[in-house]
């Protein structure tokens, strides 16, 4: 298995966020799931630097990072593609970066800390 970091910057238009607010739910549900089969690693919205101690309805959100491990790149393309920010157009299509990844750190599970994910809801 290999490690990928994605870099998934969102769309630039006035209407990102209300897209990415709307179907984050089910966005949730998927990446959860994706985690407890070990296939992201690391996942999360990144933010502008001077809204970072905002309050949460104040943060300007700009795009996701995430650390997959899979097969092949293309293994990890299909799983971006499938994720609800792909197809609801909240991740900007054409700025998009997938890159295979060395890693100079150990993975959490691998240092034997598991860190804890939400219940997926049915």
């Amino acid at each position: 298995m290999h490690q990928y970091m994605v870099w998934a910057p969102d769309y630039t238009d006035g209407g990102t966020l209300a897209r990415r607010m709307a179907v984050r739910p089910k966005h949730m549900l998927g990446a959860n799931k994706l985690i407890k089969q070990g296939v992201i690693k690391v996942a999360g919205g990144l933010l502008t630097p001077e809204s970072q101690d905002a309050e949460s309805q104040d943060r300007k959100i700009v795009g996701s990072a995430l650390i997959y491990e899979a097969e092949s790149l293309e293994d990890v393309r299909s799983f971006v593609e499938a994720d609800l920010y792909w197809k609801e157009g909240v991740w900007d299509k054409e700025k998009l970066v997938i890159l295979p990844m060395l890693m100079a750190t150990t993975l959490q599970e691998r240092a034997g800390i598991t860190p804890p994910t939400p219940k997926d809801e049915d």
